[in-house]
């Protein structure tokens, strides 16, 4: 994975049961539509992704997981309901919600996926590429 933010930075759950900071580098922010991503956020997701070693969780007595697909899981605090994580089985990257980190960030946002399941009440009109389902090649920045 191409880093597009290589800094430590630290994130948090509404309520602080879950805490975690990132040490490693972050993908450019991917916008994902999806009818999960939706159901579970409210609205469509902004999320980043590390390797699954970057990541470290300095208080997490809240966070629970969510088996949300035969490949993925979804983390989230139990107490106040923040959608945090998305885990895919295979262990290589996590993703995580860019609104969940302490600002500033540092973050640049990169495309919107699954555009094919957008809701009906928005649209996308921010100039960045828009892909109808998933790509193999999400997990490697493309700085162009």
């Amino acid at each position: 994975m191409s880093a597009a933010r290589t800094t430590s930075l630290t994130g948090r759950c509404e309520c602080g049961s879950v805490r975690f900071e990132v040490t490693g580098p972050l993908r450019k922010v991917v916008f994902c539509h999806c009818g999960q991503c939706r159901r579970t956020s409210g609205h469509y997701v902004a999320a980043t992704a590390c390797a699954t070693g970057d990541l470290q969780t300095v208080a997490d007595e809240g966070l629970r997981w969510y088996r949300s697909s035969e490949f993925a899981e979804r983390g989230f605090c139990g107490t106040c309901g923040s959608s945090l994580f998305w885990r895919p089985d295979h262990g290589k990257h996590l993703s995580i919600m860019a609104g969940a980190f302490d600002v500033p960030t540092g973050l640049s946002s990169r495309e919107h996926i699954h555009v094919d399941d957008a809701s009906d009440y928005y649209d996308i009109c921010d100039g960045l590429p828009q892909y109808p389902q998933f790509h193999d090649d999400l997990w490697e920045d493309n700085e162009a």
